[in-house]
């Protein structure tokens, strides 16, 4: 049995820690935070088993104090946060599965993005020579996606068309309020997500599509969800070139996109907004304070009980890997699709469900050894199968349709 160090008791650190604190490999989990109620979330547990330690996770010399002290690390933090975690592990010896992306450069500039490479570059190779994996993009988008999307590629011989759809939206009646949207995960890393650029392939060749333009209705479509009582008009978010190379399929690849899902009439909303300059990551001055536009958006709406999720209503996580080509040189289209609900037993929303538990689950791949593979490590890197099966008993499950 494993001991593990849970840093940061967010809302995807808390589902991790719920599914976690139930599971054999785990002998004792520790939960490092800075908040003030973490003692009293922590206390929900068994003491002999789970402990709470108040620490910030900018406290370089506290973190790697509690590094050392474990055999697996689950990083819970903000994205900004999420490598230099990292980094301290591997200096440490000790594996890590974090949800964020270790390298992701839009909004950087080149320099800004050629020394991030360079340091997660670094990092695989450290973390091949100390022999340990850091599972990234271990959530649900990134994550149980990219799972899925191996996995249907693996059924065709050539693929000609590949797109992947993510969503998390509120479900049924809790998407009365002007923007049909409530948070389910950081509100300033959603305001941030919407002013990345992407890139498309159309006609098998690569097509960027800037920020400022992703929202425009050019590069806007809708699909079909009967499910959800709504179509969802999908925009642009995300690197489609780069993942089909991933995947093994760009040779052949005619059409691919990755797409997020939001209710009809977002992407209008918010071309405005991007183009009123609203998520700007620069600051202007307010009464002689700087602010980023992006950060008073994010907190404008955040603060607002109408964008928060209360009571007992529901949200939805949503994934859907679409794929055509040639299976024995005959056409075949595949569909696998997750949709799952806030459960309202233990109040865990979809998203905390579709993040959390897949964080717990690969803690437990690397605790028992069937992920063992040395370096900074993806979704790709693991097999549906060892992790798909092992979240049906949550209820989250995958639909597969094949013609």
């Amino acid at each position: 049995m494993k001991r593990v160090l849970v840093i940061g008791l967010g809302m995807q650190g808390q589902a991790a820690l719920h599914d976690m604190a139930r599971r054999p490999e785990f002998s004792r989990i520790v939960v490092a935070d800075s908040r003030d109620d973490v003692d009293a979330i922590v206390g929900q547990y068994p003491a002999e088993k789970v402990a709470a330690v108040r620490a910030d996770a900018t406290d370089v010399p506290a973190v790697t104090r509690l590094i050392r002290e474990a055999d697996i690390v689950v990083e819970a933090l903000p994205a900004a946060l999420a490598l230099r975690t990292g980094q301290l592990a591997v200096r440490c010896g000790v594996p890590v599965v974090s949800s964020m992306y270790y390298f992701n450069p839009d909004g950087l500039d080149a320099a800004g993005a050629v020394a991030l490479r360079g340091s997660v570059d670094e990092l695989d190779r450290l973390a091949k020579q100390q022999g340990i994996p850091l599972l990234t993009e271990f959530g649900m988008d990134p994550g149980l996606d990219l799972l899925m999307a191996a996995k249907a590629v693996s059924e065709f011989d050539e693929v000609h068309e590949f797109n992947t759809y993510g969503a998390g939206l509120p479900a049924g009646e809790a998407r009365g309020n002007p923007l049909q949207y409530k948070f389910s995960w950081s509100p300033v890393g959603v305001m941030r997500s919407y002013r990345r650029s992407s890139t498309l392939i159309r006609n098998g060749q690569a097509v960027g599509i800037p920020a400022q333009e992703i929202f425009e209705a050019r590069h806007c479509h809708q699909i079909d969800v009967p499910e959800l009582g709504s179509p969802l008009e999908c925009f642009a978010n995300g690197d489609a070139a780069h993942y089909a190379d991933l995947l093994g399929i760009r040779h052949s690849l005619k059409e691919s996109g990755r797409y997020t899902g939001r209710y009809p009439g977002h992407c209008a909303f918010w071309d405005t907004v991007v183009k009123s300059g609203l998520l700007r990551n620069d600051p202007v001055m307010v009464q002689g304070a700087a602010v980023l536009p992006v950060e008073f958006m994010a907190a404008a709406l955040a603060t607002q009980p109408q964008f928060q999720y209360a009571g007992q209503e529901r949200d939805l996580s949503f994934i859907r890997v679409v794929a055509r080509g040639l299976r024995q040189r005959k056409p075949k289209h595949v569909i696998y699709e997750l949709i799952d609900y806030r459960d309202l037993a233990t109040g865990f929303t979809a998203m905390q469900r579709t993040v959390g538990f897949t964080m717990s689950r690969g803690a437990q791949l690397i605790a028992t050894g069937k992920l063992s593979k040395p370096g900074v490590l993806t979704p790709l890197d693991v097999a549906y199968d060892d992790v798909l099966p092992a979240l049906e008993p949550h209820g989250i499950g995958v639909k597969i349709t094949r013609e």
